[in-house]
């Protein structure tokens, strides 16, 4: 007699089962952190032009605007200068309507410079994915 080897239907739907319940778990881990870096990426995005805020304001006493100080491209969102006052003014970041993830979508990062030279982050994204620093 011929002794058969393999797996039983049962033994493949325990694996499938398995292979589910960790699949429920890990995609919206994943897409946390995706979230996540992408705010982490804005805000990366618009720290980078406190410097070049700060020479401008030096140079000629006011917070400088898009022509003045070009705020870099980004495929996440828009980078603006919004509450322009003299010295004070905030650098915004926007996420995109499409092609970020889903707790983006639509959501705001900004530093905000005070008349005296103090910076300070704002955001409007879920406190899970708040970058640090913000």
């Amino acid at each position: 007699m011929k002794k058969q080897q393999g797996f039983t239907l049962i033994e493949l739907m325990i694996v499938v089962a398995i292979i589910g319940v960790l699949a429920a778990i890990a995609v919206p881990q994943y897409q946390k952190y995706v979230s996540k870096s992408e705010a982490s990426a804005a805000l990366a995005s618009i720290t980078g032009l406190r410097t070049n805020i700060e020479t401008h304001i030096i140079d000629k006493g006011t917070f400088p605007t898009t022509a003045l100080v070009a705020p870099p491209s980004s495929a996440l969102g828009v980078v603006s200068y919004v509450n322009v006052t003299s010295a004070a003014g905030t650098v915004q970041f926007l996420f995109n309507s499409t092609g970020v993830s889903p707790d983006t979508v639509g959501k705001k990062i900004s530093l905000v410079r005070t008349g005296t030279g103090s910076w300070s982050c704002t955001t409007d994204v879920d406190a899970s994915i708040k970058p640090k620093g913000c």
